[in-house]
Formats: C-alpha cells, sequence, structure tokens
C-alpha cells in the first residue's frame, strides 16, 4: 500500500453551496476549508475520508452522460511521505504532471485520470 484515500475531490465553481447541499444529503459535518472558501471537504470525521469540493475558476458544468464536458473529480491519496510515494506510483505506470506545491502533487494515472498524493 503506497496510501490512503483522503478524499473524493469534486470541481465546482461555489463549493460552500455544494458542501452544503451535500452535508445535508449526507449527514455529514465540515472537517476543512480554507480560508478564501476554495476548498471544502466535509466527513464522518477529520481523520476519515472526505467528499471535498474544489473552487475552479472558468467552471464549466458536466454534461454526462456526453463527453464534451466530462465529469470533473478526482481522488485524493494520504501519504506519509511524498517523495517515496512519487516513486512508487511512477513505477505503477502513473505520469507526473509537474503540478502541485509543499503538501500535494499532481499525477496522471495510466489512462489519464487525475489523482493526487497529498502529505497530511
Amino acid at each position: 500500500m503506497i496510501g490512503m484515500w483522503q478524499a473524493m475531490v469534486l470541481d465546482c465553481q461555489d463549493p460552500a453551496p455544494l458542501a452544503s447541499f451535500y452535508q445535508e444529503l449526507l449527514g455529514m459535518v465540515q472537517v476543512q476549508a480554507d480560508a478564501d472558501g476554495s476548498w471544502i471537504g466535509i466527513g464522518d470525521a477529520q481523520d476519515r475520508p472526505a467528499l471535498a469540493f474544489q473552487r475552479v475558476e472558468e467552471y464549466t458544468r458536466p454534461d454526462w452522460p456526453g463527453q464534451e464536458f466530462p465529469q470533473q473529480a478526482h481522488i485524493d491519496v494520504r501519504v506519509q511521505d511524498l517523495d517515496v510515494a512519487e516513486t512508487e506510483v511512477l513505477a505503477l505506470g502513473a505520469t507526473a504532471t509537474g503540478r502541485g506545491g509543499s503538501s500535494f502533487r499532481v499525477y496522471l494515472d495510466p489512462q489519464g485520470h487525475p489523482f493526487c498524493l497529498v502529505a497530511w
């Protein structure tokens, strides 16, 4: 095992109302939020996987089941050490995108779906 499931992340125009919708729908509570409101996570508890909502500039709604504007989501995987986990996912066939920051890095799975390794 390289890491643990951290969150399923949905791209959206405005995280707060979407998070509120899912909180009511699923009976969850807010477990994480950025100060600027660009990221909100909801879940059962702080240490459990979350459903998260991420603000995306110039957001375009998905057109499911069509693919002109495909579904917009990715999985976050919590890891102890970004460098070690990166080596392991690349060996499994992932591709590094070069995007991320000090606490996360973005990769593509072997069929091009994005996912993040997150140091927590």
